[in-house]
């Protein structure tokens, strides 16, 4: 395995501890400009993200009405009654983005399969890239300040869904990770810079806690003006 991934899965906690997890639970706040141009403002109220960590599949409540959830895999989306009973499906999603630009409107089910996609990516970081598919060379590093960040560049593999195929992860040297650099596939494509912040310590598991995303400008700059989409999470629960 390359050399500045093992060193960000031991800072991150290690495979041996992730290894003896399966699933992940945290408090979910999040917004941003991002849903308000596709016609889904984000509220403030609190949601529960729960995810399994060796396969991707996710699910968000309340999700659209106090009693609905949503369960998300990249082969099928769904939003559902805390019952079982389907609201709406869609089965190959991603096929339903084509031709979307940054203003294409989104339908629930849209948004669903953002929020898996995205919050399983986050909520598996820096482990994701050790999974069987993919592939990861070091980059050019970043200078952020005072501090020099290395990167990697990830290749997805096609059965994992996520922002595109090609990713780029920083990471400080403490080896944490820094800043997620990716094109939003679902949203015309547009260039992204994800800073990451205030990590803690969950079960063993370090991640960050908040996430700001912005445009990113020709020189991989982020344009500072506006936050695309926010992320804050608390009770943060591996098991």
């Amino acid at each position: 395995m390359n050399e500045l991934l093992t060193s960000a899965i031991e800072a991150h906690g290690g495979n041996t501890r992730w290894r003896s997890l399966t699933r992940a639970r945290a408090t979910l706040v999040s917004g941003g400009h991002l849903f308000a141009t596709k016609g889904l403002p984000q509220d403030p109220e609190p949601r529960e993200m729960t995810v399994l960590l060796h396969e991707e599949h996710a699910s968000v409540r309340p999700f659209g009405a106090p009693d609905q959830k949503t369960d998300f895999t990249p082969d099928r989306v769904s939003i559902n009654k805390l019952d079982g009973r389907v609201v709406a499906a869609r089965e190959d999603p991603r096929s339903s983005f084509d031709g979307h630009t940054l203003e294409t409107p989104w339908a629930p089910l849209d948004r669903a399969y953002f929020n898996g996609y995205a919050l399983w990516t986050y909520l598996t970081t820096p482990f994701l890239l050790a999974m069987p598919g993919f592939t990861v060379t070091e980059i050019k590093p970043w200078r952020e300040g005072d501090e020099q960040w290395r990167g990697l560049r990830a290749t997805f593999p096609p059965d994992i869904a996520s922002h595109s195929t090609h990713q780029d992860f920083y990471f400080g040297p403490d080896r944490l990770l820094r800043r997620h650099d990716y094109h939003v596939d679902v949203a015309g494509g547009f260039a992204a810079a994800q800073y990451v912040y205030d990590c803690v310590e969950a079960d063993g598991i370090v991640l960050p806690t908040k996430r700001r995303a912005y445009r990113r400008d020709a020189d991989g700059y982020p344009i500072l003006d506006q936050v695309m989409v926010s992320i804050d999470l608390s009770d943060i629960q591996f098991s």
